[in-house]
């Protein structure tokens, strides 16, 4: 790396710039809909929906095994049912294999409001 041209930095500038806003974009994803919720007078966890999306299964209750580092098939996550796998998925023991948890801040609402009617 002796004769390094202008280019060329430019090129690892704009690189790195693109690999961290892709590391960031959920972040700011979800800071942009939290905060889109909130000044619609949403829940800004679930946004009304009153469930909440299991991070360890995403959302369909079943878990892959096997695969490297513990991820499964690239490939199956793109095409859906063309790949069959030898591993059958097992169910998520973080949700029961329901897949969802209800909504903690909509439950202390509800719970909340229930408790002053009484």
């Amino acid at each position: 790396m002796e004769n390094i041209t202008a280019s060329e930095v430019a090129g690892f500038g704009v690189g790195t710039f693109l690999l961290c806003a892709t590391i960031a974009a959920p972040k700011v994803d979800a800071f942009i809909s939290s905060s889109q919720r909130s000044s619609l007078g949403m829940c800004k966890k679930c946004g009304d929906v009153k469930l909440i999306a299991c991070k360890k299964c995403k959302g369909s209750g079943l878990v892959k095994t096997g695969g490297l580092f513990g991820l499964g098939n690239p490939l199956d996550d793109m095409f859906l049912g063309r790949f069959e796998s030898k591993e059958k998925p097992v169910s998520c023991v973080n949700c029961g294999a329901k897949g969802h948890f209800p909504c903690p801040e909509c439950n202390q609402v509800c719970v909340s409001s229930s408790n002053e009617s009484q």
